[in-house]
């Protein structure tokens, strides 16, 4: 059982960071040689947060852990949250934007295991929503990511039509990519080992 010392710390970290880590990283943030405590202060932090009425959780990303805004709060801050997009974010929500709704696991496979992180910028500034899918997330884009690039509308057909025809992402060079789980049910778990690179998309004009 972790100490409440230890919670405390991995919750400052997990604050601090800002994005997904791995109980090993957190482990090195503290300085500490094994992360089997961590692990279990880890689940604590879950647990408890999951009894507060708070509007913060406790979320598992593949295999790392994110402290993160719930879903219904994500709205409140949007006037607050600056949107600067970094070249491999905008990569990251031009490719959830063209095959919504994808899964996060899909999407790992595709640029890597930064996609966690990237999710996790873009679901923060309110431009991408996530839902549980299975053992991993079903991702898709938000009024507000439609609001921010001039798009006139929200559905997703409209949406890659627009990245067609304005940004010159043509069909032929985007891969298309499964957004359902295989027949047998089972869903791709996330982590999967990268496929083969899509090509670069254009990034929007801001």
């Amino acid at each position: 059982m972790a100490s409440d010392a230890l919670v405390r710390e991995v919750e400052a970290v997990l604050f601090a960071a800002g994005k997904p880590l791995s109980a090993k990283e957190i482990a090195a943030a503290l300085g500490r040689d094994e992360s089997r405590s961590v692990a279990a202060a880890v689940a604590a932090l879950e647990k408890a947060y999951g009894h507060r009425e708070t509007s913060l959780e406790v979320r598992r990303v593949g295999d790392r852990y994110a402290l993160q805004l719930q879903e219904p709060y994500v709205p409140t801050v949007h006037a607050v949250t600056p949107v600067e997009l970094a070249p491999r974010t905008v990569k990251a929500l031009t490719l959830v934007a063209y095959h919504q709704p994808i899964l996060q696991s899909v999407l790992v496979r595709m640029i890597g295991d930064v996609a966690y992180e990237e999710v996790q910028r873009l679901r923060g500034v309110g431009l991408v929503r996530t839902e549980p899918k299975g053992s991993t997330l079903e991702l898709t884009t938000t009024k507000r990511f439609a609001e921010y690039f001039g798009i006139a509308s929200t559905r997703p057909e409209e949406i890659r039509r627009y990245l067609e025809q304005k940004l010159g992402v043509p069909p032929p060079t985007v891969a298309a990519a499964p957004t359902v789980p295989p027949a047998d049910g089972s869903v791709p778990p996330d982590g999967a080992p990268p496929a083969r690179s899509p090509p670069e998309a254009a990034p929007p004009a801001t």
